[in-house]
């Protein structure tokens, strides 16, 4: 599943592939979920100027005013190829294209590619909207808190993953995260103290941070096989703590899966009041 460290890896290898290259080819084709097919011809002749990820987006600039704006959604990827060299996917599923003489940058099964000039990337709503990057170097912890109180009445494991509260944490975050916090990610924002949530968000941006580098994603801290997650994925398997069974339910109008122990994370769905905190 594609989270904010996955994008910024993908922008650093799509940097270090394109930015300078002028563009000899490029194509979009049509895939499920795309709302229309860009004319990515319009950047033949164009040279890469920068590539930067924005959250869960991906924005690859270009000198003649033009952006490509792509999202992954739940099964996009973007793979770099030599010229010539064999895909690993079918043609069928590349959404965009891109060709230098050096290298070939392909997106497959991506829903979202769009191609903005400079006036619609300014006003592009998925952008503008979006909340502090938590692996922007210029994150801003205490707006990230101001737009989480703001979803004071949503369950804390859907306000996480609201890009519009703050940008870059997943479903695998969002589970580990409140986990580690030991925060109960069904009871509503408001039941969280400020140092609760900034602890959060602390962590988030230090997972995501660790994760940068590439490989299995880890927030255990070991990268041992089977054991580099805290909760996600482990429901019916005993937590790492305290050995209570790994509890797994639907969450929002998503039906995001929300992975969580019922003992480090005592419930208080039903108190505003923060609780204590086991010794760790």
């Amino acid at each position: 599943m594609p989270e904010g460290d996955t994008i910024f890896r993908t922008a650093e290898v799509l940097r270090a592939a394109l930015v300078g290259r002028r563009i000899t080819a490029a194509r979009a084709r049509a895939q499920p979920g795309m709302r229309s097919v860009p004319d990515l011809s319009r950047l033949i002749g164009a040279v890469v100027a920068n590539v930067e990820a924005r959250g869960k987006h991906l924005l690859i600039g270009f000198d003649n005013g033009l952006t490509v704006r792509s999202h992954l959604r739940m099964s996009g990827s973007w793979h770099r190829y030599r010229p010539g060299e064999p895909w690993r996917r079918p043609l069928r599923q590349a959404s965009a294209i891109l060709e230098t003489s050096e290298s070939v940058a392909v997106a497959f099964n991506t829903p979202v590619v769009e191609l903005l000039n400079d006036f619609d990337l300014r006003r592009s709503r998925a952008l503008t909207a979006l909340g502090p990057d938590l692996l922007s170097r210029s994150f801003d912890a205490d707006e990230a808190l101001r737009r989480l109180r703001e979803r004071h009445a949503e369950e804390l494991g859907n306000a996480l993953l609201d890009q519009r509260a703050v940008a870059g944490i997943g479903n695998v975050y969002k589970s580990d995260v409140a986990f580690l916090e030991e925060l109960d990610p069904w009871a509503p924002v408001a039941a969280f103290e400020d140092a609760e949530l900034l602890a959060a968000l602390r962590t988030a941006r230090r997972l995501l941070q660790a994760n940068t580098s590439g490989g299995t994603r880890v927030t255990t801290g070991s990268a041992m096989q089977g054991q580099g997650l805290w909760v996600y994925g482990r429901a019916g398997r005993p937590c790492r703590r305290c050995g209570t069974r790994i509890e797994v339910r639907r969450q929002g109008e998503l039906a995001r899966l929300t992975y969580w122990c019922p003992r480090c994370q005592p419930s208080r769905s039903d108190s505003r009041r923060p609780h204590v905190r086991r010794a760790r």
